[in-house]
């Protein structure tokens, strides 16, 4: 008989869906490539994959609020409606356009800051980060949950003013709200280890930031902007590939 395949189920926004990286396929208003970190690590395991990520979805249009496209005329529901309750393996990236991280450094690379009026404190993000692990585990009780950091788009190489169109004020300021995230994604995960890790891609990816010899996100000349490229899908696909073979916690393959 024939193993029975590996079910994956992915949610998240944009550095989960993969905007401007062919081929985008449909629904064309979710801004989702077929060569994104889901696609790429399905393929890696020959696993059946549920991609539910959507281009400019925060952590509450994954459990609770439906999700407008206003220029596709087209509205999710939210993501967590759709999810295969016999996933095995679930990955999760969101949680940064609930604290205006991408949309901030594009805002202030254009000259025009943009500040939440009421930005999330790192207890009340991690706490939505929870709330949206504890939703997915309640739905898909056996699946392993992978937390999985934000690719870093500043880093020890990247230069105000060459690389990024903000001076090195500003770089300190993004570099901050980074670290809140990062730090919001350890507080969700640690509590619910025993059925959720994270995956610490922001640290490995470091050195693959905005100036470096080979990045992992497009700039401003060039690629996604402020978004994971190819390179970037396929190095965390092979991380999470590594993760789940040599998994100790459970036998998945």
């Amino acid at each position: 008989m024939d193993q029975k395949k590996l079910r994956i189920a992915s949610l998240g926004s944009s550095f989960a869906a993969g905007p401007d990286i062919p081929p985008q396929i449909k629904p064309l208003a979710a801004m989702r490539s077929g060569q994104n970190y889901p696609h790429l690590l399905a393929q890696l395991l020959n696993a059946e994959l549920t991609d539910l990520s959507v281009s400019g979805a925060t952590l509450l249009n994954i459990i609770v609020e439906p999700q407008s496209a206003p220029l596709f005329e087209h509205v999710f529901p939210p993501q967590i409606s759709d999810l295969p309750g016999d996933a095995d393996i679930i990955t999760v990236t969101a949680g940064g356009n609930d604290i205006n991280y991408i949309g901030g450094m594009i805002s202030d690379a254009c000259g025009a800051p943009m500040q939440s009026p009421d930005p999330l404190t790192l207890d009340q993000l991690a706490q939505r980060l929870g709330d949206v692990l504890d939703e997915l585990h309640k739905l898909a009780p056996k699946a392993r949950i992978y937390l999985i950091e934000y690719l870093a788009i500043l880093g020890p190489d990247t230069q105000p003013e060459q690389d990024i169109p903000f001076n090195q004020e500003r770089i300190t300021h993004h570099s901050g709200v980074a670290s809140l995230l990062q730090h919001a994604y350890s507080a969700a995960a640690e509590s619910r280890r025993d059925w959720c890790e994270r995956v610490p891609i922001h640290e490995l990816s470091l050195g693959h930031a905005l100036g470096s010899k080979e990045p992992w996100v497009g700039g401003f000349d060039g690629g996604p902007l402020l978004h994971p490229n190819l390179a970037g899908m396929k190095a965390i696909a092979d991380v999470l590939f590594e993760r789940i073979r040599n998994d100790s916690n459970r036998a998945l393959l």
